[in-house]
């Protein structure tokens, strides 16, 4: 396993890490990370688009239907299972939990890294779940936090409608547009873009753009992956806030996660071994980028550092290290079924 780790991808990533850690004055320019991001997501949606124009549309809209899925039901485990601790209240348990559900596209292009370093072919179809796991799991969060703050203000005596006229951020008009924030999200509306221009776009152009999205991903990827080394380490400090119950859910949950992408990928949706580990890596991700937002506004009860801290400190360098070749090696295990 260790020398599946050894891709430059990963070891940009370390590479990060250790240089907040020892305070070096290495840092990215402002902005850098956001427009490698969007490099990363046009590159991968269009590619993910050329070959979805070539494929089976029942096993599309098949995939599209255990990605809803998976988005919607990832987090109601999340949040059952951080309830059940009582060691997190209900507000907190609903935001942290819809970071679960949704997906961290950087864990899945590494995931695509550690594919191609081992030659691994894999199905186009996570391509087209990874850009609609990122909006449901904002709406199960949203409702979670809702149905949290009614249970509240019922047991402290106060009426639904009371609380909608002070401080109560979960009114339908707000509610409106966290929802449309949710599925209007700039990097939703990217990929999908992306994709939708790669399925219809004549194939004699792509090639010409080919350069531009397969030979300088890996090395884009590294620089993406160096600064999210150094966020990362940057959340190292707050581990102490969080608490060894939120760290033991931070590890647990995208093992729980993995396992049952792995089903869904290999066994549901007949995926071979490179496919049904992008399901895995899917499924066992927690989102950095669209939720967090979402869930500030929205849920303005929950602690912000604890969320952000879980899916960006813990769960994040996790997958990346130790969470992506054990899918591998889970997935080996079931498809040999």
């Amino acid at each position: 396993m260790l020398s599946n780790l050894l891709i430059p991808a990963v070891l940009f990533f370390a590479l990060g890490f250790l240089a907040r850690v020892i305070k070096s004055d290495l840092r990215f320019p402002a902005d850098l990370a956001k427009a490698l991001s969007i490099y990363l997501l046009m590159a991968i949606g269009l590619h993910g688009g050329y070959e979805l124009g070539k494929a089976d549309l029942l096993t599309a809209m098949n995939s599209v239907m255990w990605a809803l899925l998976l988005g919607f039901g990832m987090p109601l485990i999340g949040y059952t299972i951080l309830v059940l601790s009582k060691k997190v209240d209900a507000m907190n348990a609903a935001a942290i939990s819809a970071h679960y559900g949704s997906v961290s596209a950087g864990t899945f292009l590494t995931a695509v890294a550690y594919l191609d370093s081992l030659q691994i072919e894999y199905d186009s179809y996570p391509v087209i779940m990874l850009a609609v796991m990122e909006s449901p799991a904002i709406v199960v969060g949203l409702l979670l936090a809702a149905w949290s703050r009614r249970r509240l203000a019922a047991q402290q005596g106060v009426s639904a409608a009371g609380t909608a006229n002070g401080d109560d951020r979960g009114g339908s008009g707000q509610l409106t547009h966290i929802l449309r924030d949710a599925f209007t999200n700039g990097s939703v509306v990217l990929l999908i873009g992306a994709m939708v221009i790669g399925a219809v776009a004549a194939p004699q152009s792509m090639v010409k753009i080919k350069p531009f999205i397969e030979e300088i991903f890996m090395g884009v990827l590294c620089l993406f992956l160096l600064e999210m080394g150094m966020e990362a380490a940057r959340r190292i400090g707050e581990f102490r806030r969080v608490g060894a119950v939120l760290i033991v859910f931070g590890v647990a949950m995208p093992l729980l996660g993995g396992l049952i992408g792995v089903l869904v990928g290999h066994w549901v949706l007949g995926f071979g071994v490179g496919g049904t580990l992008l399901v895995a890596v899917l499924a066992a991700s927690a989102s950095y980028i669209a939720v967090p937002p979402a869930m500030r506004l929205a849920v303005p009860e929950a602690n912000a550092s604890l969320y952000l801290t879980l899916s960006l400190g813990i769960t994040f360098p996790f997958n990346v290290v130790f969470g992506i070749p054990l899918y591998h090696a889970l997935t080996n295990w079931v498809v040999g079924l």
